[in-house]
């Protein structure tokens, strides 16, 4: 693809979105061929929040989903990486801009992400909902593992002569935890400032 694609990532690059997905999430819908302009495709929270509205607007677009097949191996990795991360993003409150997200972004999985069990209902019920809503000719069911095939089908793209990619496992994860705790630190600073001269 010849633009970049929209993950979880460019929310903390640009907490100014953060307040346009809230919105979104709750049903106010952006106008999202000016908000998603420079992306050529979307991934993970909070793209996934919306994918029926982004399928509807985008009634051509290939649908991945993305998963783990069994969903006890899905919530381990949650358990190890997102939850925690989670959890420490909501105790600092409203000091960062990205909070107001992370507190409806898990709205539709579960509501005590401590609970295995329900969360596990909620991955499954997602699971069963985009396929039943999204035409099979569109859907691309794609597990960790399946390379580039399905995907570069979908898109009519040629297969690259690459490796496909692996930059997000649970330790790659957990080792870029000090370089998002000095991009979180920016960003709290940042949205203090521009709060302060917003007041003068």
């Amino acid at each position: 693809m010849d633009a970049p694609v929209y993950h979880m990532s460019e929310t903390f690059a640009h907490p100014e979105h953060a307040r346009t997905w809230v919105a979104a999430i709750e049903g106010e819908e952006p106008d999202w061929e000016a908000f998603l302009a420079g992306y050529a495709a979307g991934v993970d929270a909070p793209f996934a929040n919306c994918w029926r509205d982004l399928a509807a607007a985008y009634p051509t677009a290939p649908v991945l989903l993305s998963h783990r097949g069994d969903p006890e191996v899905w919530y381990r990795s949650m358990k190890a990486t997102v939850l925690p991360r989670t959890r420490e993003l909501l105790a600092r409150g409203h000091a960062d801009p990205i909070v107001p997200l992370f507190t409806i972004v898990f709205r539709d999985l579960f509501t005590d992400p401590d609970d295995r069990d329900e969360a596990m209902a909620g991955y499954e019920r997602w699971l069963r909902a985009v396929r039943s809503e999204i035409a099979p000719e569109r859907l691309i069911e794609w597990q960790p593992g399946d390379g580039w095939d399905a995907i570069c089908r979908a898109l009519a793209m040629p297969v690259p002569d690459l490796p496909f990619p692996h930059e997000n496992s649970t330790a790659d994860y957990k080792a870029r935890r000090k370089t998002r705790s000095r991009n979180d630190q920016a960003r709290i600073a940042s949205a203090r400032s521009s709060s302060e001269n917003t007041c003068q």
